[in-house]
């Protein structure tokens, strides 16, 4: 069972955060652990998507076929770490969350800007960790 830790003593979560963001979570004996290496914007054929936006929907759809792979679906998601190649895209990252994983059960996230990923045309990576 995950718990979303959200105590009184932190500050509260803004509303427009709410679904897609949590403070911290909790498991309890998980009988299935699983760790995803980064994901990134490149569709099963290996073609690079272009843009942020669709190489963002595109990791997405990556990180749910290796959970379903594993059982799992996106309410599983404990931890998610996001790398981005430019602040300007973070609006985008924050709606593209919003439209695909904001079911109520917000997990803990990280999200960073940085110089490069591992290949120059690359956007962004996500990289989930989930349990059951």
């Amino acid at each position: 069972m995950i718990t979303r830790l959200a105590p009184n003593t932190l500050r509260a979560v803004p509303e427009q955060y709410q679904g897609i963001y949590v403070h911290g979570t909790q498991i309890s004996a998980p009988k299935t652990l699983v760790c995803l290496s980064g994901q990134i914007g490149v569709s099963p054929d290996g073609e690079t998507r272009e843009g942020f936006e669709q190489q963002c929907y595109q990791a997405m759809s990556n990180v749910e076929a290796l959970l379903a792979d594993a059982g799992l679906g996106t309410a599983d998601i404990l931890r998610v770490i996001y790398y981005v190649t430019d602040a300007k895209f973070l609006p985008t990252l924050s709606n593209a969350r919003q439209a695909r994983w904001s079911q109520g059960h917000a997990p803990a996230v990280t999200t960073l800007v940085v110089a490069g990923l591992a290949a120059p045309d690359l956007l962004v990576e996500i990289e989930v960790t989930a349990a059951r």
